[in-house]
């Protein structure tokens, strides 16, 4: 109980606020590769076994890779329940063709090589492209749609309510300036798989990687550079009004916020998180150089360091705002006014501190194990036990 009155209820939103963001980026990081290989697929193998080749690069590890999306989840749900509630109820329809994606992809992983129809396996493969394309597009989409304001205003009770009929629930989600972010988002993970096929594949998969990786990263850097002015002249932020305490109760309507000219606003107060979109920037244009040059593990980690800087750039910016109210700035969530108490979030944190290195720890040796490039012969030679 020292610990817990030691570390301030305001202490503690910004560590579940920066954990949240690691989850994220875990997320992007690891399950990343695995929707860039999964929308890379029917582009980078002529053959069956190019293919399985490619496939089987992230066969083993990619249900481990999809645990930090649950945990992206379970923490936005007991850490920020307001936030929660709100996204998934603006966004469900949005979520609900994520899930189908993420549902299609196992099914796609243990159906494709039970038959050598190549019909069969050419619509499998393109169920793989689907699991993948998808979620990669429609999360960068939810960011752009997260930067602008969600239509969405609070009752007195907290009930949340949307503007417009029902299918404007996705369909208004796809504005330019959220199609943009979606661009970007699933060119940086085309990028990203490509980095890991260059290192985990040889050959034709290999040289097809590097090949398309190069038009992603370039397509990646450029659209984020053009999401970034038309955000500093497009695009108003938000700001809270007056001096707030930031320990105060988790109720948004004890809040006043209002618009500003621009998010980039957060640069002049804060110049030091203009690492995050040079990272961004940095990080791609070094992982183009890398598979133009033929490397290997450093172009892996340079699309790393892009990820990293492009997804910490969005949350750097509109700190301490998570989902901002276009139609009602009073109702816009905050790290200050939508956690759980000061005692749920201490709890969580105790909770994390206890198993994210069992997590690290678990997932580091797999990675351990499971290293090395994997080959056509490989997939020739144990046919029947390889996806």
């Amino acid at each position: 109980m020292i610990l817990h009155e030691l570390l301030s209820y305001e202490t503690l939103r910004v560590i579940w606020w920066l954990l949240l963001g690691v989850l994220l980026i875990g997320f992007a990081l690891t399950d990343g590769f695995d929707m860039g290989v999964g929308a890379l697929l029917p582009f980078v193998g002529k053959t069956d076994v190019e293919r399985r080749v490619a496939i089987n690069t992230v066969g083993p590890v990619w249900e481990g890779n999809q645990v930090w999306f649950i945990l992206g989840g379970g923490a936005i749900f007991a850490a920020w329940p307001p936030l929660y509630a709100v996204s998934f109820s603006g966004f469900y329809l949005a979520m609900f063709v994520v899930l189908a994606a993420f549902i299609v992809r196992p099914v796609a992983f243990k159906y494709r090589s039970k038959r050598d129809g190549a019909s069969w396996r050419a619509a499998w493969d393109w169920a793989l492209f689907a699991s993948g394309a998808v979620p990669a597009l429609l999360f960068g989409v939810a960011v752009g749609n997260v930067i602008q304001g969600v239509p969405f205003h609070l009752t007195d009770d907290l009930h949340t309510i949307y503007e417009g009929a029902w299918y404007t629930k996705f369909f208004g989600l796809l504005d330019p300036f959220s199609i943009l972010a979606g661009v970007v988002s699933l060119a940086m993970l085309i990028m990203h798989g490509a980095a890991w096929l260059t290192v985990k594949t040889e050959g034709v998969v290999q040289g097809s990687a590097r090949a398309i990786g190069s038009v992603a990263a370039l397509v990646a850097v450029a659209a984020y550079a053009l999401a970034g002015v038309w955000m500093a002249v497009g695009i108003d932020g938000f700001r809270i009004v007056g001096d707030y305490a930031t320990g105060g109760p988790s109720n948004p309507l004890h809040f006043e916020v209002e618009r500003t000219a621009s998010w980039f606003a957060a640069y002049g107060e804060r110049p030091w998180i203009a690492i995050a979109p040079a990272m961004g920037i940095l990080g791609g244009l070094l992982t183009f150089a890398g598979l133009r040059a033929g490397r290997e593990v450093s172009t892996l980690l340079f699309s790393k360091m892009a990820i990293l800087g492009v997804i910490s750039s969005v949350g750097l910016t509109m700190f301490p705002f998570i989902m901002p109210s276009s139609s009602d700035p009073k109702s816009s969530l905050t790290v200050w006014n939508a956690s759980s108490s000061h005692l749920t979030l201490f709890i969580m944190l105790v909770v994390t501190v206890i198993f994210m290195p069992l997590i690290l720890a678990y997932t580091a040796w797999v990675y351990k194990v499971l290293w090395g490039k994997v080959t056509e012969a490989d997939v020739t030679e144990n046919s029947h036990s390889v996806y």
